[in-house]
């Protein structure tokens, strides 16, 4: 899911936020924010681990405040940022606009010498929209530029040096025509570039499905597009139990299981949207009636381990699930990090392998999960779903080490695309 925003039109909102942020004495990991960009990865690990994030913001509107015009740029990003993990996204849309007026360009440096200066393209709006790579890059040598850019936000009159440029933005129905263009920029890009955006497009779940559905050893369910009214008029030619989701949803937002004609009717009556994906539901529970799901990264063709969740529920989530408070499933996610290559990618290798070179990105993620016959369910492919180790390194310690596994693949690629 990854709305865009409308970018024009200067929309000051001082007074208003100040109204939101309201004084806080918790401590603070930056006294004095505002100057440079805080980023992602930082305040998304903040939020949590259940830091308050208010007085933070509050510092940040103060900075801009202090220092109006392209100076408050960083400071507008982070506070868009910290609004939607706030859960509000229209006024993080509209800080967005105020820090996308002063500046396209949003700049992380490298903890040492630059060994790669990254260009990623990004897309304005909600933070599903783009690849998180500053998770990937966090703490390490790699020189990160974030450029926005939209239909009506075209490139700015000069870029910084870069050695490969990332196409970070992620699939949906409103990053359709920014994809498109950045189609025409990639013929004529003086560097190269990562993660083609023709390539992207083939993420929209029906799409994909469709080109993944003949890979060997593998289950995927074909997800069919339909209108409201044509789900209505369909349900008498489909068999139960299915799944449905509002298009562009992602994370299991307007996501249910179908058991019959009259839970679609109480979803249709409940649940917003023009448009839904449709497709059978296959039960995936283990031997010990637990559920179990993967995320697994590709990074230049070569799968990673991302995360294993272990849940009671067929919808799968981390935090949902209770990883935090049974060591048991802790210590098998552990054990699956540990004997990834040896087992699990080993087991699927022909799978993992076909996945990789029919969607063709260089960096890739997968949700999955494995039916009781050994073979690999395919939920979803993206290229904007988190690869992360933000959980409390005294409850997950084998997290930290694993995300530096990733991150080391994704920073040789970059090496090796220069």
């Amino acid at each position: 899911m990854c709305p865009g925003t409308n970018l024009r039109g200067r929309n000051d909102q001082f007074s208003f936020m100040t109204s939101i942020f309201q004084t806080s004495t918790q401590a603070l990991r930056y006294d004095q924010p505002g100057g440079t960009l805080l980023g992602l990865a930082p305040l998304m690990t903040m939020a949590c681990n259940g830091v308050d994030l208010t007085p933070l913001g509050q510092k940040l509107l103060e900075s801009a405040n202090r220092n109006p015009g392209p100076a408050s740029a960083n400071s507008f990003m982070d506070l868009a940022t910290i609004m939607q993990l706030k859960g509000n996204p229209d006024v993080a849309q509209a800080m967005q606009r105020q820090a996308l007026e002063y500046s396209q360009l949003f700049r992380l440096p490298a903890k040492a010498e630059p060994a790669v200066r990254l260009l990623a393209v990004m897309f304005p709006g909600l933070l599903s929209g783009n690849t998180p790579l500053e998770f990937l890059v966090e703490d390490s040598d790699i020189e990160l530029t974030m450029l926005y850019i939209a239909p009506d936000l075209p490139l700015p009159e000069s870029l910084p040096e870069h050695d490969v440029m990332f196409v970070a933005v992620g699939q949906c129905e409103q990053s359709r025509a920014t994809l498109e263009l950045i189609e025409t920029l990639v013929a004529i890009w003086p560097r190269p570039v990562l993660n083609l955006p023709n390539r992207i497009s083939l993420l929209s779940r029906d799409v994909s499905s469709a080109l993944l559905q003949s890979v060997p050893g593998t289950v995927m369910p074909s997800a069919v597009k339909v209108g409201r009214t044509a789900l209505g008029q369909m349900l008498g030619k489909v068999q139960f139990p299915i799944i449905i989701r509002p298009v562009d949803s992602h994370a299991g937002i307007g996501l249910i299981k179908a058991d019959d004609l009259a839970a679609v009717s109480k979803y249709l009556a409940e649940t917003a949207g023009p448009e839904f994906f449709v497709s059978r539901f296959i039960d995936y529970r283990s031997e010990d009636g637990l559920f179990r799901k993967y995320r697994v990264a590709f990074i230049d063709g070569r799968p990673h381990a991302g995360h294993m969740a272990i849940s009671d529920h067929w919808m799968v989530h981390y935090l949902s699930g209770g990883m935090d408070i049974r060591p048991e499933r802790r210590s098998e996610e552990e054990r699956f990090f540990a004997g990834f290559d040896d087992d699990f990618a080993s087991r699927h290798h022909i799978a993992l392998q076909s996945i990789a070179e029919r969607i063709g990105l260089d960096y890739l993620v997968m949700d999955c999960a494995e039916t009781r016959d050994g073979k690999l369910l395919i939920f979803e492919v993206d290229s904007s779903a988190v690869i992360h180790a933000m959980d409390p390194v005294e409850v997950f310690p084998y997290k930290k080490p694993q995300l530096r596994k990733v991150a080391a693949a994704f920073r040789t690629m970059l090496l090796k695309s220069r």
